[in-house]
């Protein structure tokens, strides 16, 4: 069978390898097939800036995440590689570091989902869960000895709150904290931690045991667990068939001693936990965008490419509805994110906006890209055209940060004035 002829779209794979990305505009980084209504032709400044960056890694680590991917590895020097280029601070007022709008945040979780969802996810894990509790809720020693490792990629950090038997219900968490004069002890079980195993540093969220406190007693706090504490004991979970070029581990926690002054001081209850979780939600919309342009942009370049019975599969009537019904779930999706970015600049965001877009999002990027992997045929199977690993990713990204479920019973919370959770 012969190629197409030159005849083709422009989509980014062309950015991907010009020679400066740093003078890219909007129009070069999301092209005007992709961004139909024009929605971030208007990025301007620091934000731009900031997706630039991201984009620049696109031709220098691509061909790395294939090949850890495919072999379930976890490239631990992009980590380090993130925090040089200031990452993690997922707009975070740090000082000495790039401060991000919080357009520029979802850009950059756009982007780097974009490249792959792995990657969107070391920074989610770092910056957006790790470092974000640290900021919050850390004591000012606290933050003078992780927040500058932690930004710049230097240490790994993890996130502890799901367990084995709490994921939905991760307010019921089991871990417990127990005070034993002046040390805690942990004891417990996490699951699907990233960062984990292998790391340095993991904030553990338990149950506090301190009958003195009775103000804390019962709640649930963080606590600062440096990985190779005596009793703390990760493994890395294997079959991953999902973000397989980073590693979650399962954590047991033996009685684990950390000095009082470990416990993350503005935690004081599930709601203070919930503040960091609320934060990143929005960021899980705009990764579900990224896979979801990533998937598009595929299928349209393969659909112009792609020559059969005598003339490219663009040509067929139903190959363009077909694009033209991607392109309308991906233009809401991208509204979608715009619309988060410009209520939380102002301040005004309210979790069961975050909790819709969630939604929408990655039941969008679920279908762009079932869709996408149908039209590329047997090469839709294949790593190098990208589309099976976002396909692959997107079924965790659908899950994480509240489940479909969960996130419609907040919406629905909001709608009827009655919880229905239980």
């Amino acid at each position: 069978m012969m190629n197409a002829p030159s005849t083709s779209v422009r989509t980014d794979r062309s950015v991907v390898s010009a020679p400066d990305p740093s003078a890219a505009t909007p129009a070069d980084l999301l092209p005007p097939v992709i961004d139909h209504y024009a929605v971030l032709q208007d990025v301007t400044g620091e934000d731009l800036e900031a997706w630039r960056t991201v984009r620049s890694l696109s031709g220098e680590i691509l061909e790395r995440i294939d090949d850890a991917w495919d072999r379930a590895e976890y490239p631990l020097e992009i980590v380090h590689r993130l925090g040089e280029l200031d990452l993690f601070v997922d707009g975070l007022d740090v000082p000495g570091h790039r401060r991000m709008s919080p357009l520029a945040a979802g850009l950059v979780t756009m982007e780097a989902s974009r490249l792959d969802g792995s990657v969107g996810t070391m920074i989610g894990v770092q910056g957006g869960l790790a470092l974000r509790s640290i900021v919050m809720h850390g004591s000012e020693a606290q933050k003078e000895r992780w927040v500058e490792p932690v930004a710049r990629g230097e240490q790994y950090a993890a996130f502890a709150l799901t367990e084995p038997e709490h994921g939905s219900d991760s307010v019921s968490l089991e871990t417990t904290a127990r005070r034993d004069g002046e040390e805690w002890v942990l004891s417990g079980q996490k699951r699907w931690i990233g960062n984990g195993a292998g790391g340095h540093l993991t904030v553990v969220w338990a149950r506090v045991d301190d009958p003195a406190d009775p103000e804390l007693h019962g709640q649930v706090s963080g606590f600062l667990v440096e990985q190779d504490r005596p009793g703390y004991e990760a493994e890395v979970i294997r079959g991953k068939v999902s973000l397989r070029a980073i590693h979650q581990a399962h954590i047991t926690l033996r009685d684990v001693r950390i000095p009082l002054d470990a416990r993350l001081p503005g935690a004081r209850s599930f709601k203070d936990t919930s503040a960091v979780l609320f934060a990143t939600r929005a960021g899980v919309s705009w990764a579900a965008l990224g896979h979801a342009i990533a998937c598009y942009e595929s299928a349209l370049e393969h659909a112009t490419r792609r020559v059969q019975f005598g003339r490219p599969l663009a040509k067929a009537q139903h190959v363009q509805v077909r694009l033209a019904g991607m392109l309308q779930t991906l233009t809401s999706m991208m509204l979608h994110c715009r619309r988060l970015a410009d209520l939380e600049a102002a301040g005004a965001l309210r979790p069961e906006q975050a909790s819709l877009a969630k939604v929408h999002n990655t039941r969008g990027a679920r279908a762009i890209a079932a869709d996408a992997r149908d039209l590329l045929g047997g090469s839709g199977i294949l790593l190098e055209n990208r589309v099976i690993r976002h396909m692959a990713d997107v079924e965790a990204l659908h899950t994480y940060e509240g489940t479909d479920t969960m996130q419609s019973l907040i919406v629905g919370r909001r709608l009827t004035g009655m919880s229905a959770f239980v």
